[in-house]
């Protein structure tokens, strides 16, 4: 899948958060998502996508916006799901939205964006440095299209878009399951809070057990998302890999696919890091 390693930052007066959310636009339109709506006459910036899925005839709607304070000192970008596009209605305000909220900057931000047909993934590298997320779109279900047609998930680092800096020490990303910054929607039109395998075992991912690797070989474990009612599916090109001797912004490459490693904020410990696929 087509993926973006870059930065962004304040030259020609224009904030790193802004152009992120252009570069967003820019690489997911020139990959197959159909740009609906890039608004930037106003102080918070909409981008509104639909993309096809892998069969070609689906509608998946996703968004994208722009948020800051001045006083606050945050400049953050927002992620969003939604089941339809209103041309009339604001981002936020688009049928069943959901939405999270990542950290980003206003002077200078690394990325790495990976874009498929039917999702969008990120990670931001801002500030002292620490490491942000986000996912939006389908996950790969546990099902047939008839069965569950629409399994779309928004995942960031804030419970919505709250004015959180980067710097602030208690957001996560949204992979380890179970908070409000992972959203899943189900059949019934709820929006469900599942829990994610493996951050969700003991064994796994626990605090005096972990994965590690097995002679220099890491293994990437699949981001299965499920609750008490069942298993739903697993997300795409995103995985639990070991911190095991391991190192943020490491390489790898398995049967032809590179991932990169990126860590859970400024969290360095063994169950604090994922691979996110860049091709």
């Amino acid at each position: 899948m087509p993926h973006k390693i870059g930065f962004v930052d304040n030259s020609g007066g224009v904030l790193a958060h802004y152009k992120m959310l252009e570069t967003i636009k820019d690489f997911a339109s020139l990959n197959g998502w159909q740009v609906l709506r890039y608004k930037t006459d106003v102080e918070n910036r909409e981008l509104i996508l639909k993309g096809v899925g892998y069969s070609g005839e689906e509608e998946i709607f996703v968004g994208f916006s722009t948020y800051h304070s001045v006083a606050a000192d945050f400049y953050n970008l927002s992620v969003v799901g939604m089941t339809g596009y209103v041309p009339g209605n604001t981002l936020h305000t688009q049928p069943a939205a959901r939405w999270s909220g990542i950290p980003c900057h206003n002077y200078y931000a690394d990325y790495w964006l990976d874009c498929s047909p039917q999702r969008i993934a990120l990670a931001i590298k801002a500030g002292t440095p620490v490491y942000e997320s986000g996912y939006v779109g389908k996950i790969f279900p546990y099902a047939t299209p008839g069965q569950y047609p629409y399994p779309l998930a928004v995942g960031g680092m804030l419970n919505g878009n709250t004015g959180t800096r980067y710097s602030e020490t208690s957001h996560s990303i949204p992979y380890k399951g179970a908070r409000a910054n992972l959203g899943l929607l189900f059949n019934s039109g709820a929006w469900l809070q599942p829990e994610c395998w493996p951050w969700n075992n003991t064994f796994l991912a626990g605090a005096t057990t972990q994965n590690r690797d097995t002679g220099n070989e890491y293994a990437l474990n699949p981001v299965v998302l499920s609750d008490v009612n069942g298993v739903y599916g697993e997300l795409e090109g995103v995985f639990h890999i070991s911190g095991f001797n391991n190192v943020v912004e490491n390489t790898l490459e398995i049967d032809g696919i590179s991932y990169v490693v990126i860590q859970d904020v400024g969290r360095t410990d063994f169950n604090d890091y994922y691979a996110l696929r860049m091709n």
